[in-house]
């Protein structure tokens, strides 16, 4: 590997490097994303034959989920992993980089991606068959995990580009005028957004020289304090857009609910949680110093998303606007991690992001059977769901549950973790809100829950007669949107109850985070000699 000074002004290339071949394993990294562009390729070919897209989508899926399983268990018993493409040795060259938290992201975007391709199959219309879905899922898992697993800001950028451009064409795909309103909202505030990281990542590189992530963590110490802190800065607004944190929230329940239900889950489990992810590794591991510079901000704006969200939700008539506003307050979660940037902390957001990625998409799937079953997408006008079917509420409360942190549910275990990092620092406002962040959603879960099972009928004079508006589910979508949304809803029970791996997978993630050194040394970079403080020489 490349030795690279701080300074870099030298980079020695070992002949070992340059005479072995890169192994299969290492070549594993990139295979996911390279598998998801190639069958987008192929998909957008095929695009009149939905069978055969139905079929290869699925198989190309399946084998990423695979080849992240492995990964990820490499990467948890060994340590991160790299692989830097051509010729170009690092910090020169696009690095890709597998730690615990990269992989077990992707593997979450990758099973959610998985059902939602089944369930899709029992709402897909000819039109959108016909016009690319296929096509745009497979390059929104490509831009999901190449952003998850790059190890170079720019690198990052262009991910992010090939996630709106999937996102949009998702979004309007069914052409009704909802959807179009809707990815208006979307698009002006997440290109705007992007315009902010790119003005950012131009100044970072005009600054320091390098957009390669561990050559930051080497060379961004040693840079002008105030303006590493003003880029910090166009940074945090930039990903906090993309996250939907109060206040620049209002895009996210505005659009996620007007595309089909399929797409809103997958949106809800992947969209955010980039920029939650970037979030996490750029305050926390790139730039603590100036994280730290932020940090009464940082906890302000968790409370206030935390609190505010879930009272958004119980504001809400539509379903999936209300459901919206649950996202948002995941995103409150997930910063008061950032707020309090211990291992506990830490690594209680990473736990997050991964409950959120699963029970969100589930949530989102399950409110479009219940829009199915009630034909109707405005609360006031469902009722009496329960007696129709109760399969669909068990699973609905449990998601509730799951998403308040109630125990043993999910959800649960990641606020402890964050409540406990708040107490730690003595943080009693962050972890006061926390608690009643669970509360707060608990309430909005459980009216909604009472309005569209337990109720007899639609609101009004009649709400105690039942529902003449309810009907049975076809048989396409029993099998294949009851069934995904089950299978994905057992998958977070069961986690829930077994959470080792996941608890044991966070804390090394976190760890990894907040000690860059073995991150560094993964991407071939050296790390800096430490001085002797008695004698001055390198140790």
């Amino acid at each position: 590997m490349a030795s690279h000074s701080v300074a870099q002004t030298e980079i020695e290339l070992p002949a070992a490097m340059l005479e072995l071949p890169t192994s299969v394993a290492d070549w594993s990294i990139v295979f996911p994303v390279v598998i998801a562009l190639m069958a987008g390729a192929l998909l957008a070919m095929v695009r009149h034959s939905r069978g055969s897209q139905v079929g290869f989508s699925v198989l190309a899926v399946v084998a990423i989920i695979v080849i992240e399983i492995d990964l990820f268990f490499r990467v948890l018993e060994n340590g991160p992993v790299a692989m830097t493409m051509g010729n170009w040795l690092p910090p020169f060259g696009i690095s890709f980089v597998a730690d615990v938290m990269s992989v077990g992201f992707a593997l979450a975007a990758a099973v959610v991606t998985l059902v939602v391709l089944i369930y899709f199959q029992a709402e897909i219309v000819p039109r959108e068959s016909r016009h690319g879905f296929y096509p745009l899922v497979m390059l929104l898992l490509a831009g999901v995990t190449g952003a998850f697993m790059t190890g170079d800001l720019f690198n990052l950028y262009v991910w992010f580009e090939v996630m709106l451009i999937s996102s949009f064409g998702l979004l309007i795909i069914g052409g009704k005028k909802i959807q179009l309103d809707g990815a208006i909202k979307y698009g002006f505030l997440n290109f705007l957004a992007t315009t902010f990281f790119l003005v950012g990542l131009g100044y970072l590189y005009g600054l320091i020289g390098t957009l390669n992530m561990a050559d930051i963590v080497l060379i961004a110490p040693a840079a002008e304090p105030a303006a590493m802190t003003a880029i910090a800065a166009i940074f945090f607004l930039a990903f906090a857009m993309k996250a939907a944190a109060f206040p620049v929230n209002a895009w996210l329940p505005a659009s996620y609910h007007t595309p089909d239900a399929a797409v809103s889950a997958l949106f809800a489990g992947l969209l955010t949680k980039v920029g939650a992810y970037v979030l996490l590794r750029i305050l926390v591991a790139l730039l603590p110093e100036q994280r730290d510079v932020f940090d009464p901000l940082i906890t302000a704006i968790a409370i206030l998303t935390l609190i505010i969200a879930p009272l958004g939700a119980i504001a809400q008539t539509n379903l999936r606007r209300a459901l919206g506003f649950f996202v948002i307050g995941g995103i409150g979660a997930i910063l008061a991690g950032i707020a309090a940037p211990s291992v506990l902390g830490v690594a209680g957001a990473t736990f997050y992001v991964f409950h959120a990625m699963l029970t969100m998409s589930a949530f989102y799937l399950v409110a479009g059977l219940v829009e199915r079953v009630t034909q109707a997408t405005d609360t006031r006008q469902m009722g009496g769901v329960y007696a129709s079917n109760s399969l669909i509420s068990i699973m609905f409360l449990i998601l509730v549950f799951a998403a308040a942190g109630l125990p043993p549910f999910l959800g649960f275990w990641p606020k402890l973790l964050l409540t406990e990092a708040a107490l730690q620092d003595a943080d009693w406002w962050l972890a006061a809100a926390i608690l009643i962040n669970s509360i707060l959603t608990t309430i909005a879960g459980t009216r909604l829950w009472a309005h569209i099972f337990w109720r007899n009928g639609r609101e009004g004079k009649k709400s105690e007669l039942s529902n003449d508006r309810l009907r049975e589910l076809k048989a396409p979508e029993k099998t294949f949107a009851l069934g995904a949304s089950v299978a994905l809803v057992l998958v977070i029970v069961v986690i829930g109850l077994r959470p080792n791996l996941i608890f044991d997978s966070s804390r090394v993630a976190a760890s990894d985070l907040l000690q860059t050194e073995n991150y560094i040394e993964a991407v071939g970079l050296e790390l800096p000699t430490q001085a002797n403080p008695t004698t001055g020489a390198p140790q």
